[in-house]
Protein backbone atom coordinates (compact mmCIF):
# COMPACT_ATOMS: atom_id res chain seq x y z
CA UNK A 1 0.00 0.00 0.00
CA UNK A 2 1.21 3.48 -0.86
CA UNK A 3 0.52 6.29 1.58
CA UNK A 4 1.78 9.77 2.28
CA UNK A 5 1.78 9.12 6.02
CA UNK A 6 4.90 7.72 7.67
CA UNK A 7 5.01 4.53 9.70
CA UNK A 8 4.98 6.53 12.93
CA UNK A 9 1.74 8.29 12.00
CA UNK A 10 -0.71 5.58 11.05
CA UNK A 11 -4.18 7.00 10.40
CA UNK A 12 -7.28 4.82 10.57
CA UNK A 13 -10.38 6.32 8.99
CA UNK A 14 -13.51 5.52 11.01
CA UNK A 15 -16.85 6.15 9.32
CA UNK A 16 -20.55 5.31 9.45
CA UNK A 17 -22.39 5.21 6.12
CA UNK A 18 -25.95 4.61 4.95
CA UNK A 19 -27.47 4.94 1.47
CA UNK A 20 -24.75 7.27 0.20
CA UNK A 21 -25.11 6.48 -3.50
CA UNK A 22 -25.21 9.62 -5.63
CA UNK A 23 -24.15 11.84 -2.74
CA UNK A 24 -20.68 12.73 -1.44
CA UNK A 25 -19.15 9.43 -0.32
CA UNK A 26 -17.09 8.65 -3.43
CA UNK A 27 -15.56 12.12 -3.53
CA UNK A 28 -14.83 12.04 0.20
CA UNK A 29 -13.12 8.64 0.13
CA UNK A 30 -11.06 9.52 -2.92
CA UNK A 31 -9.65 12.42 -0.92
CA UNK A 32 -9.16 10.44 2.28
CA UNK A 33 -7.25 7.65 0.55
CA UNK A 34 -4.40 10.10 -0.10
CA UNK A 35 -3.39 10.05 3.58
CA UNK A 36 -5.08 7.18 5.45
CA UNK A 37 -3.47 3.79 6.11
CA UNK A 38 -6.62 1.75 6.70
CA UNK A 39 -10.34 2.19 7.33
CA UNK A 40 -13.14 0.85 9.51
CA UNK A 41 -16.58 1.44 8.02
CA UNK A 42 -19.99 0.63 9.51
CA UNK A 43 -22.70 0.30 6.89
CA UNK A 44 -25.85 1.05 8.86
CA UNK A 45 -28.46 -0.78 6.84
CA UNK A 46 -27.88 0.55 3.32
CA UNK A 47 -30.20 -0.64 0.58
CA UNK A 48 -28.16 0.74 -2.32
CA UNK A 49 -24.59 0.24 -3.58
CA UNK A 50 -22.91 2.14 -0.73
CA UNK A 51 -20.72 -0.84 0.19
CA UNK A 52 -19.48 -1.18 -3.40
CA UNK A 53 -18.62 2.54 -3.45
CA UNK A 54 -16.54 2.14 -0.28
CA UNK A 55 -14.61 -0.86 -1.53
CA UNK A 56 -13.99 0.61 -4.98
CA UNK A 57 -12.90 4.04 -3.73
CA UNK A 58 -10.54 2.50 -1.17
CA UNK A 59 -9.23 -0.32 -3.37
CA UNK A 60 -5.72 -1.30 -2.26
CA UNK A 61 -6.22 0.01 1.28
CA UNK A 62 -7.13 -2.38 4.14
CA UNK A 63 -10.83 -1.93 4.96
CA UNK A 64 -12.78 -3.54 7.78
CA UNK A 65 -16.43 -3.25 6.72
CA UNK A 66 -19.31 -4.19 9.00
CA UNK A 67 -22.88 -4.31 7.69
CA UNK A 68 -25.83 -3.76 10.00
CA UNK A 69 -28.87 -5.46 8.56
CA UNK A 70 -31.11 -2.97 10.41
CA UNK A 71 -30.18 0.65 11.10
CA UNK A 72 -29.23 1.63 14.64
CA UNK A 73 -29.30 5.40 14.07
CA UNK A 74 -32.55 5.95 15.98
CA UNK A 75 -30.48 5.16 19.08
CA UNK A 76 -27.22 6.77 18.00
CA UNK A 77 -25.24 5.90 21.12
CA UNK A 78 -25.43 2.18 20.28
CA UNK A 79 -24.21 2.92 16.75
CA UNK A 80 -21.33 5.13 17.91
CA UNK A 81 -20.26 2.55 20.47
CA UNK A 82 -20.29 -0.12 17.76
CA UNK A 83 -18.17 2.14 15.55
CA UNK A 84 -15.74 2.70 18.41
CA UNK A 85 -15.37 -0.97 19.34
CA UNK A 86 -14.86 -2.06 15.74
CA UNK A 87 -12.30 0.70 15.23
CA UNK A 88 -10.18 0.01 18.30
CA UNK A 89 -10.23 -3.70 17.41
CA UNK A 90 -7.75 -2.96 14.59
CA UNK A 91 -5.32 -1.48 17.13
CA UNK A 92 -5.26 2.02 15.62
CA UNK A 93 -2.74 4.74 16.35
CA UNK A 94 -4.67 7.80 15.16
CA UNK A 95 -8.44 7.56 14.59
CA UNK A 96 -9.86 10.01 12.04
CA UNK A 97 -13.62 10.04 12.63
CA UNK A 98 -15.50 11.57 9.70
CA UNK A 99 -18.97 11.33 8.22
CA UNK A 100 -19.59 10.39 4.60
CA UNK A 101 -20.21 14.00 3.55
CA UNK A 102 -17.09 15.58 5.09
CA UNK A 103 -13.58 16.22 3.88
CA UNK A 104 -10.75 18.59 4.74
CA UNK A 105 -9.48 21.49 2.68
CA UNK A 106 -6.75 20.54 0.19
CA UNK A 107 -3.76 21.48 2.34
CA UNK A 108 -4.70 18.79 4.88
CA UNK A 109 -3.20 16.16 2.57
CA UNK A 110 0.24 17.77 2.55
CA UNK A 111 0.28 18.98 6.16
CA UNK A 112 -1.23 16.16 8.21
CA UNK A 113 1.95 14.06 8.38
CA UNK A 114 4.01 16.85 9.91
CA UNK A 115 1.18 17.78 12.26
CA UNK A 116 0.96 14.28 13.70
CA UNK A 117 4.70 13.64 13.83
CA UNK A 118 5.22 16.81 15.87
CA UNK A 119 2.20 16.36 18.12
CA UNK A 120 2.38 15.32 21.76
CA UNK A 121 -1.40 15.43 22.03
CA UNK A 122 -4.03 12.73 22.16
CA UNK A 123 -6.82 14.84 20.69
CA UNK A 124 -6.68 17.29 17.78
CA UNK A 125 -9.66 19.55 17.14
CA UNK A 126 -10.69 21.38 13.98
CA UNK A 127 -13.30 23.88 12.82
CA UNK A 128 -16.16 22.43 10.76
CA UNK A 129 -17.95 24.54 8.15
CA UNK A 130 -21.56 23.70 7.29
CA UNK A 131 -21.92 24.24 3.54
CA UNK A 132 -25.38 25.30 2.31
CA UNK A 133 -24.28 25.23 -1.35
CA UNK A 134 -21.27 23.67 -3.04
CA UNK A 135 -19.28 26.87 -2.54
CA UNK A 136 -20.74 28.72 0.47
CA UNK A 137 -21.20 27.94 4.15
CA UNK A 138 -23.87 29.19 6.52
CA UNK A 139 -23.20 31.61 9.37
CA UNK A 140 -25.88 33.01 11.68
CA UNK A 141 -27.06 32.65 15.26
CA UNK A 142 -28.07 29.02 14.72
CA UNK A 143 -25.22 27.96 12.43
CA UNK A 144 -21.75 28.82 13.65
CA UNK A 145 -20.02 25.49 14.18
CA UNK A 146 -16.96 26.89 12.41
CA UNK A 147 -16.39 29.36 15.24
CA UNK A 148 -15.56 26.47 17.57
CA UNK A 149 -13.21 23.51 17.54
CA UNK A 150 -14.36 19.91 17.63
CA UNK A 151 -12.41 16.65 17.92
CA UNK A 152 -11.99 14.63 14.74
CA UNK A 153 -8.55 13.07 15.32
CA UNK A 154 -7.80 10.94 18.36
CA UNK A 155 -4.60 9.15 19.30
CA UNK A 156 -5.92 5.91 20.77
CA UNK A 157 -4.72 5.22 24.30
CA UNK A 158 -5.66 1.68 25.43
CA UNK A 159 -4.90 2.60 29.05
CA UNK A 160 -7.30 5.54 29.18
CA UNK A 161 -10.77 4.92 30.75
CA UNK A 162 -13.01 6.24 27.97
CA UNK A 163 -16.54 7.26 29.02
CA UNK A 164 -19.46 7.92 26.65
CA UNK A 165 -22.27 10.47 26.81
CA UNK A 166 -25.22 8.11 27.17
CA UNK A 167 -27.88 9.91 25.13
CA UNK A 168 -29.85 8.41 22.20
CA UNK A 169 -29.09 11.42 19.96
CA UNK A 170 -26.17 13.88 19.78
CA UNK A 171 -23.96 11.61 21.88
CA UNK A 172 -20.73 12.60 20.11
CA UNK A 173 -18.45 10.67 17.80
CA UNK A 174 -15.89 9.99 20.49
CA UNK A 175 -16.23 9.31 24.23
CA UNK A 176 -17.06 12.52 26.07
CA UNK A 177 -14.03 12.56 28.41
CA UNK A 178 -11.30 12.61 25.76
CA UNK A 179 -10.33 16.21 26.62
CA UNK A 180 -8.95 14.98 29.92
CA UNK A 181 -5.91 14.04 27.84
CA UNK A 182 -3.41 16.48 26.25
CA UNK A 183 -5.06 18.13 23.26
CA UNK A 184 -4.47 20.84 20.68
CA UNK A 185 -6.19 22.92 18.03
CA UNK A 186 -5.43 22.86 14.30
CA UNK A 187 -5.96 25.61 11.74
CA UNK A 188 -6.90 23.02 9.10
CA UNK A 189 -10.55 23.37 8.13
CA UNK A 190 -13.16 20.66 7.61
CA UNK A 191 -15.93 21.00 5.04
CA UNK A 192 -19.35 19.49 5.74
CA UNK A 193 -21.67 19.10 2.75
CA UNK A 194 -24.56 17.37 4.49
CA UNK A 195 -26.67 20.54 4.32
CA UNK A 196 -25.65 21.63 0.80
CA UNK A 197 -28.68 20.12 -0.92
CA UNK A 198 -32.24 21.31 -0.26
CA UNK A 199 -33.67 17.79 -0.42
CA UNK A 200 -31.11 16.57 2.12
CA UNK A 201 -31.97 19.46 4.44
CA UNK A 202 -35.66 18.63 4.33
CA UNK A 203 -34.94 14.96 4.99
CA UNK A 204 -32.81 15.83 8.02
CA UNK A 205 -35.43 18.25 9.33
CA UNK A 206 -38.09 15.55 9.13
CA UNK A 207 -35.76 13.06 10.81
CA UNK A 208 -35.11 15.36 13.75
CA UNK A 209 -38.82 16.06 14.10
CA UNK A 210 -39.40 12.31 14.27
CA UNK A 211 -36.53 11.34 16.57
CA UNK A 212 -36.37 14.42 18.81
CA UNK A 213 -39.69 16.33 18.44
CA UNK A 214 -39.33 18.11 21.80
CA UNK A 215 -35.65 19.00 21.17
CA UNK A 216 -34.55 17.14 24.29
CA UNK A 217 -31.12 16.45 22.79
CA UNK A 218 -30.81 19.42 20.42
CA UNK A 219 -32.09 22.98 19.94
CA UNK A 220 -35.61 23.53 18.62
CA UNK A 221 -34.64 26.88 17.07
CA UNK A 222 -31.84 25.23 15.13
CA UNK A 223 -34.07 22.39 13.99
CA UNK A 224 -36.59 24.91 12.64
CA UNK A 225 -33.88 27.00 10.99
CA UNK A 226 -32.89 24.06 8.78
CA UNK A 227 -35.68 24.99 6.38
CA UNK A 228 -35.09 28.78 6.41
CA UNK A 229 -35.77 30.17 2.94
CA UNK A 230 -33.06 32.86 2.98
CA UNK A 231 -30.12 31.90 5.22
CA UNK A 232 -26.97 34.01 5.52
CA UNK A 233 -24.20 32.40 3.46
CA UNK A 234 -20.50 33.18 3.05
CA UNK A 235 -18.47 32.13 0.03
CA UNK A 236 -15.59 29.79 0.85
CA UNK A 237 -12.06 31.09 0.33
CA UNK A 238 -9.13 28.66 0.13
Amino acid sequence: MTTQVGQTTRITLSMIVKNESGRYLKQALERHRLYIDDAVIIDDGSTDDTIDICLQALAGIPVKLIKNEASKFSNEITLRKQQWEETISVNPQWILNLDADEWFEDRFTTEIRQLLEQSNSYVISFRLYDFWTNSAYREDSNWQAHLYYRPFLLRYNPDFPYVWKETPQHCGRFPENIYQQPNELSSLRLKHFGWANAADRLQKFNRYMLLDPDAVYGLKEQYRSIIDSNPHLIEWVD
